[in-house]
């Protein structure tokens, strides 16, 4: 089985394809082929180095020739310009996110109309897709049959991205799946320019000894997935059979991933009670009205059933989320300002 992670030198691309790499399977079959594909490629980067891994570095419209040398059975899309770069430069998010999912559906097509396999595309979409409508107010839970009406360009984008997955999976030119990824939170590494950044940076910075801001009121309700719940969701529609029984994918709805609901001021107060006051009183809460009205138009509470039938499940709790980041980054974390390892994990 060859497999594509666009945009695999990303943080979930690294983290999908590590999760791969240590099953060496899927849809239980091996893997023979893992290609991450990006338009950057730091220079360490532990996933390159296993020898199932081929790189290719570039623009992706420029580089389809290379991505489809060899027929592809898996195409995981996570590539995309993020929800304030989209904002602020609609054409970079039109051509990064709109034009770029095309041109990866049409070479999929190309593919399965010269006599190849029929890819399976699992398109990234996300929780961006939702905003309040003057006219229709978002209900109070929120499902895959409610209405989309995304109030970004980058949730306008992935709406239309998703509509193009439909529309080919509907001609036969690829059997896609979209998942609909709720904010992942704590992301490691380097704030980016996403609107919803803060909502792992106000966690992250303070338990590295560093400053950060909270650009909302923390009474804003926002729904959450960690990495990990993240990069299971993805996998499993990837590996989802089509039909009605038990773990299957049934018509061509998109999946919500499983969405954990908290206020900022409960993430504050979970900071606090894991790490101390001293590490919480690092973040200062100043508004930015551009940042809340984008991640203040996003729904907060989701009804789980359609991936609750597939096996998913949200985190348990924001605390277990931090927890989980402390186990799994103990580097990023200044350990002399962390109470005993054991008020720290379960």
């Amino acid at each position: 089985m060859r497999i594509v992670i666009t945009g695999g030198f990303g943080f979930l691309g690294q983290q999908v394809a590590d999760a791969l790499l240590k099953r060496r399977t899927l849809c239980g079959a091996p893997i023979e082929q893992l290609v991450l594909a990006d338009r950057f490629v730091p220079t360490e980067a532990p996933v390159a180095a296993d020898p199932l891994v081929n790189v290719v570095q570039g623009d992706l419209s420029e580089r389809l020739d290379d991505i489809f040398a060899r027929p592809v059975d898996v195409l995981i899309h996570l590539a995309s310009a993020v929800s304030a770069e989209c904002e602020a430069d609609f054409d970079l998010g039109m051509s990064a996110n709109l034009d770029t999912t095309r041109a990866l559906l049409d070479a999929a097509r190309a593919q399965s109309a010269a006599g190849g396999p029929i890819p399976r595309v699992v398109f990234s979409s996300s929780v961006a897709v939702y905003g309040s409508d003057p006219a229709l107010p978002l209900p109070p839970v929120v499902s895959e049959s409610t209405l989309p009406t995304p109030q970004s360009s980058y949730g306008a984008q992935k709406r239309v991205c998703e509509q193009l997955v439909a529309e080919y999976t509907r001609r036969g030119f690829v059997d896609g799946r979209v998942a609909r990824l709720m904010t992942v939170a704590v992301r490691p590494g380097k704030p980016n320019a996403a609107a919803s950044g803060f909502l792992s940076g106000i966690i992250r910075e303070p338990l590295a000894g560093l400053p950060a801001t909270c650009p909302v009121s923390p009474g804003l309700r926002v729904a959450l997935a960690s990495p990990r719940r993240t990069v299971e969701g993805i996998l499993r529609i990837a590996e989802a059979g089509r039909g009605s029984g038990p773990g299957e994918l049934e018509g061509g709805l998109p999946v919500n991933l499983p969405a954990l609901t908290v206020t900022v001021a409960e993430m504050l107060e979970t900071l606090r009670r894991v790490a101390g006051g001293a590490v919480a009183d690092r973040v200062a809460v100043a508004p930015d009205p551009a940042v809340e009205a984008i991640v203040g138009s996003w729904p907060a509470a989701f009804d789980n059933a359609r991936a609750t039938a597939l096996g998913l499940r949200p985190d348990e709790s924001f605390e277990s989320v931090v927890r989980a980041y402390v186990d799994d980054h103990p580097e990023a974390v200044t350990a002399a300002d962390l109470p005993a390892p054991g008020a720290i994990r379960p």
